[in-house]
């Protein structure tokens, strides 16, 4: 994969046209917010654009895609993904289009090179402060809509501005957001100052249930498919739950354990002391230094297992 700066991606979206955005599995609202934004700030260049649709969009965050989403890729599309870090993690209706894509924006420490083409930047917080600067690059307006789903990437991926990737560009971002109209307070209310009643059931039976390693230092928690069907849980309800054990005071590794389909999906945050893109890699994930992922085979007893096998391989006195 070439790598390219702002102004030659910028340059590139000049030239080209009947763009598609792809987001990745499980979709947050970085790769949401992105996609979006991207799609918007084409449109007011007078360009074709579109978000291709993901089975996996929720309630929560489909308000910023309306009238933005197809069902499919025309013909001589210029495919674009954004906020995806490997090709595996394509959503399920986009999978099938790998080969097709031509540009990959992305901010993940480990990224795959399944397009030729990627403007990618480790140092953001979040893939929205790409898509702004690309933007601004190619002088698009950035209308209230435009900025508000820009907000929700940069937001949702720096849990408000209280993570450890938060940078003054990325502040810098939001007041261009802001200067922009988009309408923070609401946003915030919706995604982190509002819960359903089932989460905060959730996180009762997981401040019961979480098991500590490591006197205290390793939380690993478990949502078997069991308990989302019991409590009623949404996708919402769980969008930023992996984080959970990271709030208990003395627990640096935190992991989150989830039944995805046959296999066990795994989210590690950590502390400064750990890198979570390095223990998710020994797993065949990765991400970034302080939340990344992985899955493997077996569901949740398996996943239980390979991550403790790999914290003990990365020197954790389990």
């Amino acid at each position: 994969m070439k790598l390219l700066s702002i102004a030659e991606t910028a340059e590139l979206l000049l030239r080209n046209d009947n763009y598609i955005m792809l987001t990745h599995r499980r979709p947050d609202g970085d790769t949401i917010g992105s996609a979006a934004a991207l799609c918007c700030g084409l449109r007011a260049l007078g360009k074709k654009a579109a978000v291709l649709e993901n089975p996996q969009f929720t309630a929560k965050f489909r308000p910023y895609l309306d009238e933005l989403t197809v069902s499919s890729v025309p013909a001589n599309a210029f495919l674009v993904s954004v906020d995806v870090a490997a090709d595996t993690m394509l959503s399920y209706s986009a999978i099938d289009y790998v080969n097709q894509i031509s540009l990959k924006l992305d901010h993940h420490d480990r990224s795959g090179d399944f397009a030729p083409l990627g403007c990618v930047d480790p140092s953001a917080a979040a893939c929205a402060e790409i898509i702004l600067a690309l933007l601004q690059e190619m002088k698009a307006p950035i209308g209230k809509r435009t900025a508000e789903a820009l907000y929700v990437g940069l937001s949702t991926d720096t849990g408000c501005f209280r993570f450890s990737n938060v940078t003054a560009a990325t502040l810098r971002a939001a007041a261009a957001c802001i200067d922009c109209g988009a309408d923070t307070f609401a946003i915030n209310q919706v995604m982190f100052l509002t819960k359903r009643l089932p989460r905060l059931q959730l996180e009762a039976h997981l401040t019961q249930t979480t098991a500590f390693y490591a006197n205290g230092t390793v939380a690993v928690s478990a949502i078997p498919d069991a308990l989302r069907d019991e409590l009623g849980l949404t996708e919402d309800d769980i969008d930023d739950i992996s984080g959970f054990g990271r709030e208990i005071a003395g627990v640096e590794i935190a992991v989150m354990l989830r039944q995805e389909g046959a296999r066990g999906k795994i989210s590690v945050r950590t502390s400064p002391n750990y890198n979570a893109s390095e223990i998710c890699a020994r797993l065949g994930g990765g991400g970034h230094r302080a939340a990344a992922g992985a899955s493997v085979d077996g569901g949740i007893e398996a996943a239980r297992a390979a991550i403790l096998d790999a914290l003990r391989a990365e020197g954790v006195a389990l």
